[in-house]
């Protein structure tokens, strides 16, 4: 099938030969604080900001109908204008982002930072700015709560890769927070002693569905920092029940998402990267790397003893030597271990300038982060923020323990360029960017051209154009504009330039 200039493989054969152009997306969970209690709880905000949105901004077309009854009913949100999906999640009743799909890491980034800045619009069109902030933190470090940032790959021949070749990514996903974690004050201990009350439940009870077990959270002052803000809530490599059972990744087996061999990839652990150079560098690599795990190119004595167990232990070394042990007894420092799929990578080297970037990009952050890791923070966000956060500790005669360190920590990541720590960096030239403002700007609109958002965002302009629109469905493989027609959108790769010259008004 042709869609534009990019070919899609369509026999068995290119398929184990793994994906050489592989669509991604990123899903961001945000919280929300509101300091005058007049304006509602912040579940009530996060509805205002929601509505604000669809209604009063016309970003996109909310949904009519119900995606789920329980997590997702109607009206909880919809597809917008620049191809993404926005909506409230039941579960914990938060924000969330999910963008387009996308080919290229650029549109990637400015489509993930057009919709924070839609957020942003639509807090300042409530007239909200003074009171309402939005973080894309991935920890409540008094509460224990997190939020999610999880990425989405598509792979190739999906039994095989979900029932034999996850723990050869594995060791992959345990190391690269050195280059991708986002840094957190103080850690986290999980203990089994926690049962919520007939009185918790009965108020919060979607938080509660499909649990297997439950636990409780107790602040850990024996760590100052660590790189990974999520790496202490992680119980599992892989679970289907992710509720109070955090795993890195969450197997998706779903028929009407699988195209000609293809599957989506879930990953749960994840964090939201502030810097956009960290942010492409991170889906960029896991990218590559699927690669090689299609192609059977991983070595097998790179397999870890205990991949969960790693990653705490590299999230929370104060050495930065990030030593894990293999399977075999053996043990590797995990810059060691990237530059084994590195090296693995290069015989990638030369299939595009994206691939060629990563690679070289890969490389040199590598090389900076064994040389001096504490460098590398123009384009690392767990070395700009312990760098910010020494700045202020130091400056104020303050000890690890104090809260105020969790407070510069959390607004690292308001998401507010006038208000965001990050933001004062970025204004001041301090990090590398990916894209420039006027990309963000774009993205807020316009899909990428590439991926059949752009045929979906069309539809979406179409229903908009509509005075009262009384029917429609939209979803990620297909539309409907009416009660007797449905458009299959099946495959990720197509743009489906013409779809909506087809159909009718």
């Amino acid at each position: 099938m042709n869609g534009g200039n990019l070919v899609y493989p369509m026999d068995k054969a290119m398929l184990n030969a793994g994906l050489k152009q592989r669509i991604v997306g990123v899903e961001t969970e945000f919280g929300c604080l509101v300091e005058d209690e007049y304006l509602g709880s912040p579940d009530e905000v996060v509805n205002l900001i929601k509505d604000t949105v669809f209604f009063d901004l016309k970003l996109g077309a909310i949904d009519l109908h119900a995606r789920d009854d329980v997590f997702e009913p109607a009206q909880s949100g919809g597809f917008l204008l620049n191809g993404s999906r926005f909506y409230i999640d039941a579960v914990g009743s938060h924000l969330e982002y999910a963008t387009a799909e996308c080919l290229d890491l650029k549109d990637l980034v400015a489509n993930d930072r057009a919709g924070q800045r839609q957020i942003v619009r639509a807090i300042k069109e409530l007239g909200f700015a003074e009171e309402v902030n939005v973080y894309n933190n991935s920890i409540d470090h008094f509460g224990g709560h997190t939020f999610g940032c999880h990425e989405n790959y598509l792979i190739t021949d999906a039994d095989r890769f979900l029932n034999e070749r996850l723990p050869y990514l594995y060791p992959f996903l345990s190391t690269r927070q050195i280059f991708a974690g986002v840094g957190r004050v103080g850690g986290h201990i999980l203990t089994g002693d926690f049962r919520p009350n007939y009185q918790e439940i009965s108020e919060n009870p979607i938080d509660y569905i499909w649990v297997s077990h439950v636990y409780g959270v107790i602040t850990d002052a024996s760590v100052p920092f660590q790189l990974s803000q999520r790496a202490d809530h992680i119980l599992k490599t892989i679970a289907s029940r992710v509720r109070f059972n955090r795993a890195m990744i969450n197997p998706k087996w779903e028929h009407f998402y699988t195209h000609d061999g293809t599957t989506r990839l879930h990953l749960l652990f994840g964090e939201s990267n502030q810097n956009e150079f960290a942010y492409a560098l991170k889906v960029g690599t896991t990218s590559l790397v699927l690669r090689l795990i299609e192609e059977d190119l991983v070595p097998p004595d790179l397999l870890l003893d205990h991949p969960v167990l790693a990653l705490r232990e590299v999230s929370r070394d104060q050495s930065l030597q990030w030593i894990v042990k293999l399977a075999n007894g053996s043990t590797i420092k995990s810059v060691d271990l990237q530059r084994i799929y590195l090296e693995q990578a290069q015989k990638l080297k030369g299939e595009s300038n994206q691939t060629d970037w990563i690679l070289s990009t890969w490389e040199s952050t590598l090389d900076g982060l064994e040389r001096d890791p504490m460098s590398m923070g123009d384009r690392i966000d767990w070395v700009a923020k312990r760098l910010m956060i020494e700045e202020y500790r130091t400056m104020n005669g303050l000890d690890w323990g104090d809260d105020a360190l969790h407070s510069v920590d959390l607004e690292y990541h308001n998401i507010d360029p006038d208000k965001g720590l990050f933001y004062g960096l970025q204004e001041m030239g301090k990090t590398k960017r990916m894209i420039t403002d006027a990309d963000i700007a774009i993205a807020q609109s316009d899909p990428p051209t590439n991926t059949r958002a752009f045929g979906r965002s069309k539809l979406v302009e179409k229903v908009l154009q509509r005075k009262k629109p009384r029917y429609y469905v939209f979803d990620w493989n297909g539309v409907a504009l009416d009660r007797y027609n449905y458009i299959e959108m099946e495959d990720p790769f197509n743009p489906y330039e013409d779809v909506a010259d087809q159909t009718e008004g």
